[in-house]
């Protein structure tokens, strides 16, 4: 009996960590966008639907990740801190930051 309950622990077990690696392995991509020096890098980006961009500041002050036509906008995010934005609609996004207007960037979701 003994040998019986352990046998159906361990598949348990195994098909319960085969379904958390399927699980991982289908989640989108996370794409990051370094900012520092008062750029966005990569500057232009290309990523597809449900697909998540993140943002982080390496700089010392702070900075935004504001649309031009408003899609989306991280307020702002301190220095060594991160925001990210899930890409939900086709299209192109020009971007800028609030606080540094001479900072731009484009994302660009198919």
């Amino acid at each position: 009996m003994r040998v019986a309950t352990t046998r159906v622990l361990v598949l348990a077990t195994w098909l319960a960590s085969g379904a958390m690696v399927a699980a991982a392995a289908s989640q989108p991509p996370t794409h990051t966008v370094t900012i520092e020096g008062m750029q966005y890098n990569p500057a232009a980006l290309m990523v597809h639907r449900g697909e998540r961009v993140v943002w982080l500041n390496k700089d010392l002050f702070p900075h935004t990740v504001t649309a031009v036509d408003k899609t989306f906008d991280s307020q702002g995010i301190a220095p060594n801190a991160s925001w990210s934005y899930v890409a939900t609609r086709n299209g192109e996004y020009a971007y800028g930051c609030r606080f540094h207007p001479t900072m731009k960037g484009r994302l660009t979701v198919q």
